[in-house]
């Protein structure tokens, strides 16, 4: 949106300014509309369970009734206890609706359509949901009173100890991808499964860790049955005992927020993003957001169906399961992966993908003129390869010269890349025409326009180009 605040005449520190906070804003509602929704449909679930009807008077079908609930809450009166610490019971629910709402800066819904592309955004998920914990402990303790302060140290204990287990099974994603940006762990699982299935869990050896991380991102949003900290046969409500009003909508908000956030992570890391199920060209029709959108919410009706059906732990098997079966089990996948793709060469092509610009030889540079795209100014494409011998035409590169940022290197197989030049984007497809010897490929620069589209279309032969070798 930067270029868009530009185009109207803004400094582009105004313009980065004014679209970031447009973007928290839109995230935001966006997830705080889906956590409203989440909540009828988990009422919906366990009514089906429990053979009963669920929310089904305000609104149609009762899809209103998260609404009302809200505005209830709202208009109650906010009673702090009188031997409470009223500044950190009150900072509390701030902290846990505010870590859960950071966290989502990094998802990627679609491809481009995130707020923070950044490399290390698996590691920035990492660090923002262990502060989570802060919250509940602040509440239980500031509450001054037995079950709430009982529920706090469980939650401190709990959440550390399946931090743990997901931590390594994290590790064991980024052996295979090789990156931490969410993008790119999307992208590798296209074809994963045989060429077919778009989607991690289909390995042997990631299929354990999609289990375990399932299981213990239940343990981590204190969901049934390792809810624990608010378990109301032994501790009234937990850490939210003594809370009313909006502050205790605040912690509802921040844990459904939490459950929806490792929603999606189950979808990025294993079920294949937004990309669809299985690699056919006319599952591409249906738009990426509609896919992860569907896949998050099958997890979340998976956390629903658990709720309704499975017994609360008891504290030492809770305990026991994070510490005696995930850890060494995960720490022993971390190991065999490891060992597997050093057996298979991976980590070799890994590092020949890290070669810089200057270890490349440019084969072909090709001008794209001012009347080949409406309105479009002259710029000059240049494609690039690393490697050589047999694996020379493996992995390629391009980039844009005269651009402020140089684009990453790219497989072979068809890539879109967003490319910024000046105030616009141009979107650079580049695949293959002859996939069995790779030596011919077409380069595509589309300017997308309100109404059309522009492109710049031309067919290299490498052979031509180039000395194969």
């Amino acid at each position: 949106m930067t270029p868009f605040f530009e185009s109207l005449g803004l400094p582009y520190e105004w313009a980065w300014t004014i679209a970031t906070v447009l973007g928290i804003v839109i995230i935001s509602l966006l997830v705080m509309l889906a956590v409203a929704m989440v909540i009828y449909v988990d009422r919906k679930v366990l009514g089906a369970i429990m053979l009963r009807r669920g929310p089904n008077v305000v609104g149609p079908f009762g899809l209103l009734q998260s609404f009302a609930d809200g505005l209830k809450v709202f208009l109650h009166e906010t009673i702090i206890p009188s031997a409470a610490n009223k500044g950190i019971f009150l900072l509390a629910p701030i902290i846990t609706f505010t870590v859960a709402l950071a966290a989502w800066a990094v998802i990627p819904f679609s491809a481009g359509v995130v707020m923070a592309d950044i490399n290390v955004g698996l590691l920035y998920i990492l660090a923002i949901s262990s502060l989570g914990v802060y919250g509940v402990v602040m509440s239980g303790w500031a509450s001054n009173s037995k079950y709430p302060f009982f529920s706090a140290m469980r939650a401190a204990a709990q959440m550390i100890s399946y931090e743990v287990s997901i931590g390594f099974v994290l590790v064991c994603v980024v052996l295979f991808v090789g990156s931490f940006n969410m993008s790119e762990i999307v992208m590798s699982q296209k074809g994963f499964g045989l060429g077919l299935i778009n989607a991690h869990f289909v390995h042997p050896l990631l299929f354990p860790m999609f289990v375990v991380f399932f299981i213990s991102a239940l343990a981590e949003t204190a969901r049934a049955p390792f809810d624990l900290t608010e378990a109301e046969s032994e501790l009234v409500a937990g850490y939210q005992t003594e809370y009313s009003s909006m502050a205790f909508a605040l912690f509802w908000l921040g844990e459904y927020a939490n459950i929806l956030l490792m929603c999606s992570l189950l979808t990025i890391l294993f079920f294949g993003g937004w990309l669809p199920p299985l690699e056919l060209s006319f599952l591409y029709w249906v738009p990426g957001i509609v896919w992860f959108l569907l896949k998050t919410f099958l997890f979340f009706f998976m956390f629903s169906w658990v709720w309704g059906t499975v017994p609360r732990y008891r504290y030492d098997q809770l305990m026991r399961l994070g510490w005696k079966v995930f850890l060494p089990m995960s720490l022993l996948f971390v190991a065999l992966i490891s060992g597997y793709l050093m057996a298979i060469g991976h980590f070799d092509l890994a590092q020949r993908d890290k070669r810089t610009w200057d270890d490349a030889e440019t084969l072909v540079q090709y001008t794209c003129e001012d009347g080949d795209l409406a309105g479009a100014s002259r710029f000059t494409v240049a494609i690039q390869e690393y490697g050589r011998g047999d694996r020379r035409f493996e992995q390629w590169a391009f980039r844009l010269i005269g651009t402020p940022l140089p684009l990453e290197r790219k497989q072979i197989d068809e890539v879109q890349a967003i490319v910024p030049r000046g105030l616009e984007f141009e979107l650079v497809r580049f695949r293959p025409i002859d996939e069995s010897r790779n030596q011919s490929f077409v380069l595509e620069v589309i300017k997308p326009e309100p109404r059309r589209l522009g492109t710049c279309k031309k067919t290299f032969d490498l052979a031509e180009a180039g000395e194969v070798r």
